[in-house]
């Protein structure tokens, strides 16, 4: 029996066969200790139903993977969704940066998604849609409380996994509720006094909503470290750069403060960001302070 790996627990696995639409709990072989193998959310898997309790089962084996992800720790994914909220809570967009560098690295599509734009005025929308579409992202902006953008979220969800990914209180377990109401997801209440979201989810977990189409729900995060990432690197993940990197008198640039940088130019001339450039900037410095060994 075929079925894939939508939640792990203290050694269980759960695994959801699409066929009947059955969650099974099962223990993995121990054949996959041995071989250092350790079964992924995400992993598509064999099990083996006879001669167990009802609803439990051995995974006997872990078909091969298409990609595996670190952070967080899955399998087999197509995209990430990072849903940020346009206000309440404000959007930390250095922390966005950081989860769109993560992504890139790990070479996974990414959308952003800004929720509870009912909220917001049409001028402080259109500065966080321009600010990330001159990058090369795709974006989506929606209100999950009007239900405002919800078939556009259903299409882009259609026939993949998807990771989503955001801090708390954007509404990311609202959403699920919204595209699948048996997710049943505890939705967390933000904080009137400081318009921060409780963490609401404590483990990753793949959420079946229709034929072939999973959405993988992660904790919310506050922070991302991006310590791995070589501070020459760095420009490699602000895709806007791109187009004037050639242009610039040195090669190497690294776009500060350079004589002759065409993407300085770019951004005195309003071409690129000064919000990405900021954080651009910004995490430089802080990739430039650690100590590598």
């Amino acid at each position: 029996m075929k079925g894939k790996i939508v939640k792990g627990i203290a050694g269980f696995y759960y695994v959801h066969v699409p066929k009947s639409d059955e969650i099974f709990e099962c223990k993995a072989k121990g054949l996959f200790r041995i071989q250092n193998i350790k079964p992924l959310v995400g992993d598509d898997v064999e099990i083996d139903i006879s001669n167990q309790p009802e609803g439990k089962g051995v995974i006997t084996r872990i078909l091969p993977r298409k990609n595996e992800i670190i952070r967080p720790a899955v399998a087999n994914v197509d995209q990430a969704m990072v849903i940020f909220a346009a206000a309440e809570p404000a959007p930390n967009l250095n922390l966005l940066d950081r989860f769109l560098i993560m992504m890139q690295r790990q070479k996974v599509h990414t959308i952003i998604c800004f929720n509870k734009k009912d909220i917001v005025g049409r001028k402080e929308m259109s500065l966080l849609i321009d600010t990330y579409i001159r990058s090369g992202y795709e974006i989506v902006s929606i209100s999950v409380l009007q239900e405002d953008g919800i078939p556009t979220i259903r299409k882009l969800l259609k026939g993949k996994t998807t990771v989503l990914a955001g801090p708390s209180g954007v509404g990311k377990s609202s959403l699920i509720n919204t595209i699948n109401p048996k997710a049943q997801m505890e939705i967390g209440s933000v904080s009137e006094k400081i318009k921060r979201g409780r963490h609401t989810t404590r483990h990753s977990e793949l959420i079946y909503v229709d034929d072939n189409s999973y959405v993988m729900d992660t904790p919310g995060f506050s922070s991302l470290y991006i310590d791995e990432v070589e501070k020459e690197e760095l420009k490699e993940y602000f895709n806007e750069f791109n187009e004037y990197e050639d242009k610039c008198r040195f090669i190497g640039c690294m776009h500060l403060n350079e004589p002759g940088c065409a993407v300085k130019a770019a951004l005195n001339e309003g071409k690129i960001s000064s919000i990405r450039y900021d954080n651009y900037k910004a995490l430089y410095e802080e990739l430039k302070d650690i100590k590598r060994y």
